[in-house]
Order: C-alpha cells, then structure tokens, then sequence
C-alpha cells in the first residue's frame, strides 16, 4: 500500500485571497468502493475548490493570463459558453477581480449553478434550442454575436485556450504525482473540452511515466470517433468535437451511460460517505468495470465535482425513473451488481418532454 505524501506546509500559510486557495486537493484512498482490497484506488476531490471543482483552475488560469498580457482590463466583457462548473469558476474569478461576465447556457445546465453564478454578478444568457443538431454550436453561435455586441470583449475559450490544459498539468496531476511518489499505473478522467485528460498527460509523458491514461466519455458523445446521441449528464461528453480535443489519442476510451453516472454517484454514497457529481459517477464506474486488469496497480480517478449540485437530478428517484426509465428498485439493484459500463442492456424507454430528446452539451 503506497503511503500518500500530503505537503500541509502550503495549506497552513495565510492566503492572499480565495483564488489563492484553488489547488491541493486532498487525495484519497477508496477502499470500500470496488469491494475488493486487490486494487488500490485513490481519488482526487476536485470539488474541494473554492468554487466546488475542478475547472476552477483553468477559470483562474485563463483570466489572470489575460490580465497580466493585457488582453484585458476591469472594463472588458467575459463572454464564455457553459454548461456549469467552468461558469462558476469563471464568475469566481471575474467576480475576485471587478470583471462583468456573461455567461451562455443551455436549457441542460443545471438551475443551482446558474443560481450560483448569478450570485457571483454574472449575467446568464440562454439558448433554447440546438444548432445543427447542438446545443454547444448554438451556445457558441450566441457567444460569437456577443462579442460583436460588446466592443470591449474577451471569449476565455475553455475549448481551445492552452491554459486550460496547462493549468492541470502544472497542477492537478502534478499534486496526484508527488502524493503518489510517481507510482501510478491508471488514471482515470472525465472529457469534455478534454484540457484535464489533455494536460495530465502531457505532464505524465514528460516524465516518462509508464501510467495509463484512460479517458471517460459519455454515451452519444462524438468525441474520440463517438456517434452523437441523447445525453442528460452536464459536464461529460460533447456535442461538438473542440480544438483542444482534435488529434488527442489516449490509452483507452470508456462510455458510459447516464444510468451507469447515476449508479456511481449512488454506490459511492452508500459506501464512501461522499457525494460526488455526475461525471465522477461515471469515472467510478467505469473503473468498477475494470477490477481485473486493475488487480495489484494502483489507479487514480480525477473527480471533477460534488454531488450537492446534482440533488433535483442524480440523487432524485423521481428523475432517474423519468428521464432514464430506472425504477429506485433497479437502481437499488444495479448498485449492487457488476458495473454495466460497456454491456448493452435493453431498458424501457423514458419518459420525457419533447425538448429534452435534443441533445446535451459539452
């Protein structure tokens, strides 16, 4: 069993403001989640942020660049496209430094992190229907005619910007690393705009580390050769292949389905006391369906989010029966049973609102 390294010199030094305390996450050991002590498994809590996850370092990346080469000043307009967690870091780190922020959503964001931007001064734009097939093409549509509206105006881009993915290489799994002594076989990451499977990669390749890198996507995600499909989970998978993800190959590729999310949030609820969020569910699980190869390595799962923002969707019986056709009793029983990442099952159709069959975003 590798003991983790935690650096609390850093964390019991006074901060110079609450940017200043994104990073250090702790690192922990699951060892209930798996039900096998054959396969050591730790997870990262990105949720631990100031601003609840993981994309609160590319936010803080992106805008203090831009400050610092004067692409920006206190009079600019933030215009970013978003389906939650990157625009709370963002109205975060605008709100920290004086910057007015707008940000686009879709009808799939979820109503508390659109509360919690607000609250921060951003201004929500919505899109209501998808371009092309995609909300993320509409979002981004509506981001292109703001920046023609606001003259003075500066689109971050999680898409494309290179500090996104630099901000987890130098941080994210830099920390996952030095707490793990470089021992690490697989790591396990969510993608979307992919700049934290992308970033922690390249620090690991720059190392010469020997880990696997295995990137989670969703079903109905067209990243990685997908085929677009219906998707509910915020925050996983894309409509819309972007900049940062062309090219990129990784060791393998895991799709998971909404149900296969929800069943990893509830079974890690019933058996690490933790709530986490949509695209961790799915991480989890699609580590659970990998036990035997997984057996004696020592594994690490990025988890972006917490689950306290998922309460009216994944952790709500209403909602899992109404939008994945899964009974409470199902669910219950799927937690126990084998992960299903990767089997195809026959499930009864859900029942949903018209707009809903659109689908989701990135």
């Amino acid at each position: 069993m590798i003991e983790i390294q935690q650096n609390d010199d850093d964390n019991n030094l006074s901060k110079e403001g609450v940017l200043d305390t994104i990073g250090a996450t702790p690192l922990i050991n699951l060892r209930r989640y798996l039900g096998t002590a054959d396969v050591q498994l730790y997870a990262k809590m990105e949720a631990f942020n100031p601003g609840g996850s993981a994309k609160d370092r590319p936010a803080r990346a992106m805008i203090e660049e831009a400050l610092e080469s004067g692409t920006i000043n206190k009079n600019t307009t933030i215009i970013e496209s978003t389906s939650g967690n990157m625009g709370i870091g963002l109205a975060q780190a605008c709100c920290y430094y004086g910057l007015p922020l707008i940000c686009v959503v879709d009808p799939h964001a979820q109503e508390q992190n659109i509360a919690i931007m607000k609250a921060y001064g951003a201004v929500i734009e919505r899109v209501e229907r998808p371009l092309q097939g995609a909300f993320l093409k509409a979002r981004l549509a509506r981001v292109m005619e703001l920046l023609n509206q606001f003259p003075d105006s500066f689109w971050p881009n999680q898409y494309s910007n290179e500090k996104n993915p630099l901000a987890h290489e130098n941080g994210t799994i830099q920390e996952i690393d030095e707490a793990l002594n470089g021992e690490l076989d697989y790591l396990f990451v969510a993608t979307s705009s992919t700049g934290t499977a992308r970033g922690c990669q390249e620090y690991l390749k720059k190392r010469g580390r020997s880990t696997k890198v295995i990137a989670v996507d969703a079903e109905g995600s067209v990243l990685f050769g997908g085929l677009a499909g219906r998707r509910r989970i915020p925050g996983l998978g894309a409509g819309h292949v972007p900049a940062l993800a062309a090219g990129q190959e990784f060791d393998d590729v895991k799709r998971v389905s909404d149900l296969d999310c929800v069943v990893g949030c509830r079974r890690m609820v019933k058996y690490e006391a933790i709530l986490v969020g949509g695209s961790a569910g799915g991480v989890l699980e699609a580590i659970r369906s990998m036990i035997p190869e997984l057996r004696t390595k020592v594994s690490a799962a990025i988890l972006h989010d917490s689950g306290t923002r998922y309460l009216d969707t994944i952790y709500s019986d209403q909602w899992v029966e109404r939008e994945l056709g899964c009974s409470a009793e199902e669910l219950q029983a799927r937690i126990e049973q084998p992960s299903s990442v990767g089997v195809t099952t026959v499930q009864k159709e859900p029942r949903f609102t018209p707009h809903l069959m659109e689908q989701t975003t990135i």
